[in-house]
């Protein structure tokens, strides 16, 4: 178990309230008078999230992506934002990508915080957000039987990071810039049995998917959605690397979603392992966890 799963497991039992979900699903959902309220909060790091002397105006863009991306596993229509910020030598450039990324997404700024410190930065990015629909969307609502969806590729956010890293002149929007699917999130809400967005790769967030469901996720490795650049021998490596921000969902076996999706498997009965590919257990590290 990685720390990371060590100290979320530490901290169930500190958040027993209903709207915590057992700390299982990407965001809180709190009901709040006669509206439910969405609350979700990540954090990014330098030389983790992203690249020393990348520019803070993708910094931004990707920190306010992220966050509404878990809005969307919810079908929720964000409301406001609340920014954690460490000041540095480029916080101009930090405040551009923030205004695009806001107005892109039509999402207020509504407070936060700032501090200073040593060593590398660290920001963090509160979104609140109104469900569209009840029942909220879980990850602990898929069943045996069910078809397991995705709303896209995944594996450019990887091809993004290497472009980019090693400034070869590739294409690295993927990675700086993501696109989160608040318009899928909203059209899906009312038909899935469960969803949650893929963050650290489809192979880990389809185990956590499983595992709070109590079921094995069957995913078939021919129809999984890659970008046409990605080399067929990269394949299980981008099921593993993540940043890509799509939605994985589950519908019942008969059902069709309302939007553009790829079916890549279904929801079998427990087979002492979370998830399958092609009907094996796969091998080694399923996804992005922090040690």
């Amino acid at each position: 178990m990685s720390k990371e799963s060590a100290l979320i497991a530490a901290l169930r039992a500190l958040a027993p309230h209903p709207a915590a979900r057992g700390l299982a699903d990407d965001c809180a959902v709190l009901d709040f008078g006669t509206e439910t309220l969405i609350l979700t909060h990540d954090m990014m790091v330098e030389g983790v999230h992203w690249l020393a002397g990348q520019d803070m105006a993708d910094v931004a863009w990707k920190l306010v992506a992220t966050n509404l991306s878990d809005l969307a596993s919810k079908g929720a229509d964000p409301v406001g934002v609340l920014l954690g910020f460490t000041l540095g030598n480029d916080d101009t450039r930090f405040l551009a990508g923030l205004e695009q990324a806001l107005n892109t997404f039509s999402v207020p700024l509504l407070g936060g915080d700032t501090v200073s410190a040593n060593g590398p930065r660290s920001l963090g990015l509160t979104a609140l957000g109104r469900a569209t629909c009840r029942p909220v969307p879980d990850r602990r609502g898929a069943r045996r039987g069910d078809g397991l969806w995705l709303t896209g590729p995944v594996g450019a956010a990887m091809l993004g990071f290497e472009a980019l890293r090693d400034n070869t002149g590739a294409d690295s929007l993927a990675f700086r810039r993501p696109v989160p699917r608040l318009v899928e999130g909203r059209a899906l809400a009312p038909h899935v049995t469960a969803m949650m967005d893929v963050s650290d790769g489809l192979l880990i967030d389809a185990a956590r998917m499983a595992d709070a469901s109590g079921l094995t996720l069957a995913i078939e490795s021919a129809s999984v959605p890659f970008p046409a650049n990605l080399p067929s021998t990269r394949r299980d490596e981008a099921m593993r690397w993540g940043d890509d921000y799509e939605l994985l969902f589950t519908l019942p076996s008969d059902a069709t979603p309302p939007i553009p999706a790829h079916r890549i498997g279904h929801a079998v009965e427990p087979k002492g392992s979370s998830v399958t590919i092609d009907g094996a257990v796969p091998h080694g590290t399923l996804g992005y966890t922090h040690d």
